[in-house]
Parts: C-alpha cells; structure tokens; sequence
C-alpha cells in the first residue's frame, strides 16, 4: 500500500508542478483545457484541473513579460551595442526609455446622411 501512497502523491506532484519553459507551458495547458472539455471529469476533477490552467496561464504570462523586458533593453540600449542586461526583480525602466504612448482616443464616428429615404 506504500508504494501505492508515493505513486498517487508523485502524480498529484506532477500535477501541480508549473513547467519552466513556455513551450512546456503551452503544451500542458492545451493537455488540461482537452481534459475539461472532453466532459469526463468529475466536478472535483474539472476544479483541480480549473486551478492548474489558471497556474499555467499566469507562469506563462509571466514567462511572456520577462522576454518582453529581455527584448526592451536590448532595444534601449544607448551604445548602439546588442548587450543583453540581466533582469532584476523590480526592473524600472530607464531615465532615457519612451514615455509609454497615450492611449488613442475613438475614431470619430461619421456625420448621418441628410438625404436618407423614408
């Protein structure tokens, strides 16, 4: 019965262990989205799987936001040189970085038509 205990609590690990890479990420994910709806999990099965995407979905956001940095401060970079900066937890963007752009207002709407037929 003990090895049946470490098999089940290995898998439950297994579980709930968040891949590091986004590939990784994104192939998990589809696994548990193809499970909820394949429809023939229990609700407390379809909860557990639930909570797992939301994991996934925020390692991968998360993953997604570091290359974007990544990305950013090479492109800021002042000396023309492609130098990749290490990361830091709190990165702020630098004195000489674009303000971020103005959000764009909505496109005017066009004049009614004075000539319609009733």
């Amino acid at each position: 019965m003990a090895k049946a205990d470490k098999a089940s609590k290995a898998d439950k690990t297994a579980e709930t262990e968040v891949p590091g890479q986004y590939g990784d990420v994104v192939s998990r994910l589809e696994e548990t989205v193809s499970r909820l709806e394949s429809g023939n999990l229990s609700l407390e099965d379809s909860l557990k799987a639930f909570e797992e995407g939301i994991r996934l979905v925020r390692r991968g956001e998360k993953l997604l936001t570091e290359a974007e940095q990544r990305i950013e401060q090479l492109l800021q970079d002042e000396d023309g040189t492609d130098v990749v900066a290490p990361l830091s937890v709190a990165a702020r963007p630098s004195a000489h970085a674009p303000a971020p752009a103005a959000p764009r207002a909505p496109a005017p709407r066009p004049p009614p038509e004075d000539d319609v037929p009733f």
